[in-house]
């Protein structure tokens, strides 16, 4: 039998109160979930889910602002037609 240690960590009491209402549903403990949490990702070499950024980075976030200001930009030349576009672009 393996030997174990303690992990001290820090959450949010409702974040905590809510994963183990969550986990005891599943049948566990969160020392349990915890540690399946721990061996999937041993065993993947990696976190064993996605983890996403919802919001844009810097460059992205600019972008979108200078095409908004373009769309209410009454000079700015606009296309019905794709293939307009596709020659104008073909011209240049």
């Amino acid at each position: 039998m393996s030997s174990t240690t303690n992990i001290c960590i820090r959450v949010d009491t409702e974040l905590k109160a809510q994963a183990e209402t969550l986990f005891n549903e599943l049948g566990m403990n969160l020392t349990t979930a915890v540690t399946v949490f721990l061996r999937q990702a041993v065993r993947e070499s990696r976190i064993p889910f996605e983890i996403k950024w919802d919001r844009p980075n810097r460059e992205t976030a600019a972008a979108m602002r200078e095409a908004a200001n373009i769309a209410r930009d009454p000079e700015a030349k606009g296309y019905e037609d794709p293939n307009e576009l596709f020659m104008n672009l073909e011209s240049k």
